[in-house]
């Protein structure tokens, strides 16, 4: 059997990697047939091991002793039932009895998840299945009343019965769920021990239910919405949110994770030693790694995972090291899961051009350092009305890559594996994407445009640092070197892509790298906008500030910030008029967007109402 280890290797080149969308989307659906479940839990367990039963006595299995770096061997690759449990309809509040389970599981366009779809994913090689849910479908959160409905919990637990009757780790967590978590960002400071009550009722529900369940089930506290997000404000439950900064959305993630194992650790049956995963901030690796963020505390050592995602979506990146930086918790003993990672096909469902590059070489990596993959699907590698794989070579690899294929490996084998699959895939590689620009690492200021597409399809360098590989394939960039005050047009072309266009924009902004430090108090005064070539006007003004200090970034599209900040700098020193969404988000099918703007030193000696009273 494949040897366990626990020192992390170092220095290893890393591929950092293209992500698939996380879950959103809209579908609708008649009865869901429950027939057939079968319980999988311990069997050895004495006395009723029904939900809601009282037992507490649990039984040793060979996964008992284990720490969550020595699991994370034999839990080898994962799959996500994506767009499935997950999907949430906002428009629905208290009236779940309307709807029924099947409302919710193909309302984001996937069939009813059936046995044999199951078995699919066994067959793929795969070890592990992540469920996303959104718990909140099935309670009247609206009114005050957690309670989630039994069919509910009936129906996701039959397909956790499935997964384990395969052999399949089970992974359960909370994912998105209509943006509740928004209500912990509440500008009312009481108002935000709601979220504590939901998040609460939620765990020790579900925790109660699968109680019985053995180490083959993890759960995992929530999902990418632990972080920023507890500002989100789309939920009708939210009623003045977005009122943390980040060093309390720090604060705040590190208390509902510890939230999570004390509710869980409290319950009984499995619950009292049982694996968590606990989501690190927004599951963003750089955030996770900041000091503001820490694991919580638990009873028993060992048992606790972390949980990141790789999020540069569509985008073959360059090599940041991200992967072993992570290492820094399993030194402490913590087990690490990608909870969500792959290469999704085009619009035509055809696999990406060096596709198998970056999947041996990021698996190679998983495989060193020891962190276990769950791709992320929606329907669009695997089929699940025909039960076919789009592209054989992905099934074919899974399968090579399985903890099935390799548990007779030593680790030396399963090292040695993995170094040549990296070096022949970096040997692979082409030497630079289709851009000429000169990288910001060197100090020199770049301006760009930041771009996210409605859809999440359409991607660009998005951040405040500038990286023109973080890109949807066939994006043509206009990006400059901005050397002091003048006239500078930054543009983008997305005609040669898949899609040949970018459906309206969910986020974009001008940035400057190295902008604050090069020229301080300079402010971006945008003179024109083109989409498609026709001059678009303006809602409102645009101002300039900066998230971290160095890159100067003025919004066009920023649904997160909704007033303009504090800190906000323009040209006439007021901010009258300002907006973050100086862009409409139905802005229509955008080919090429080309901005002009000047870039000059801002009003000094003008206090803002008296700028305002000028403008």
């Amino acid at each position: 059997m494949r040897k366990l280890w626990k020192r992390m290797l170092t220095g290893v080149l890393t591929l950092t990697m293209v992500l698939g969308l996380s879950a959103c989307g809209d579908g609708n659906g008649t009865g869901t047939t429950t027939e057939g479940t079968n319980d999988t839990k311990n069997t050895e367990s004495e006395g009723s091991t029904e939900p809601g039963s009282t037992v507490t006595d649990t039984v040793m299995n060979e996964f008992s002793d284990m720490a969550s770096t020595e699991l994370a061997v034999r839990l080898g690759n994962g799959y996500n039932l994506g767009n499935t449990f997950e999907a949430a309809d906002m428009k629905r509040p208290g009236n779940y009895a309307d709807n029924g389970v099947s409302h919710f599981e193909t309302l984001w366009g996937q069939p009813i998840t059936t046995k044999e779809m199951i078995d699919d994913i066994k067959n793929a090689g795969m070890d592990t299945l992540r469920i996303p849910v959104a718990w909140t479908n099935a309670m009247d959160i609206e009114n005050g009343d957690y309670t989630i409905h039994a069919d509910y919990l009936e129906r996701v637990k039959q397909v956790v019965d499935w997964a384990l009757e395969d052999g399949l780790f089970v992974v359960l967590n909370d994912h998105w769920d209509g943006q509740w978590w928004g209500v912990f960002g509440e500008k009312d400071a009481s108002r935000r021990e709601i979220g504590y009550t939901i998040f609460k009722e939620m765990w020790t529900q579900v925790g109660t239910y699968f109680k019985d369940y053995d180490e083959h089930l993890i759960l995992e506290g929530g999902n990418e919405e632990l972080g920023d997000r507890f500002n989100d404000i789309g939920n009708p439950i939210v009623k003045d949110g977005n009122g943390l900064s980040k060093d309390e959305c720090y604060e705040t993630a590190n208390k509902v994770n510890q939230l999570f194992v004390d509710t869980i650790r409290s319950l009984d049956g499995y619950n009292k030693t049982r694996f968590l995963l606990i989501p690190g901030y927004g599951t963003d690796i750089t955030q996770t790694l900041d000091s503001r963020w820490h694991m919580p505390k638990d009873s028993v050592e060992g048992k606790l995972f972390l949980s990141v995602h790789y999020y540069t979506p569509w985008s073959y990146c360059g090599s940041s090291g991200s992967l072993k930086n992570l290492s820094v918790y399993t030194e402490q003993g913590y087990g690490i899961i990608i909870g969500e990672c792959g290469v999704l096909p085009t619009s035509n469902r055809e696999m990406k051009p060096n596709w198998q590059l970056w999947y041996e070489n990021f698996y190679a990596n998983c495989d060193i350092y020891g962190y276990v993959p769950l791709l992320w699907d929606t329907g669009n590698m695997l089929d699940k009305n025909t039960h076919t794989w789009i592209d054989e070579g992905v099934k074919s690899f899974l399968l090579e890559n399985s903890y099935e294929s390799q548990k007779e490996m030593s680790y030396e084998e399963v090292k040695a594996a993995a170094e040549k699959k990296m070096a022949d895939a970096l040997a692979a590689a082409p030497e630079t994407f289709d851009t000429n620009q000169k990288l910001a690492g060197d100090g020199t200021a770049i301006a760009w445009i930041m771009w996210d597409s409605q859809d999440w399809n359409i991607v660009y360098s998005v951040g405040d640092t500038y990286d023109p590989d973080s890109k949807t394939f066939g994006i043509k960039a206009t990006d400059v070197e901005v050397t002091g005050e003048g006239t500078y047009t930054v543009a983008l072309d997305f005609t040669k892509t898949d899609a040949g266009k970018s459906v309206g924009t969910a986020f974009s902004a001008i940035g400057i790298a190295n902008g604050e430090e090069l020229f301080p108090g300079y402010v971006i005064d945008i003179k024109q906008v083109l989409i498609n070539g026709q001059e678009y006007k303006l809602n409102g003004r645009n101002y300039t500030s900066s998230d971290d200090g160095l890159c100067t970034r003025s919004n066009l599209y920023n649904e997160w910030v909704p007033k303009v900040p504090d800190d906000a700098r323009t040209r006439g020193g007021g901010t009258a008029g300002c907006s973050p969404t100086v862009l409409e988000k139905e802005c229509g099918d955008v080919q090429t967007i080309e901005i002009t703007f000047e870039y000059v030193p801002g009003a000094a000696g003008i206090s803002t109402n008296d700028a305002n009273s000028k403008n």
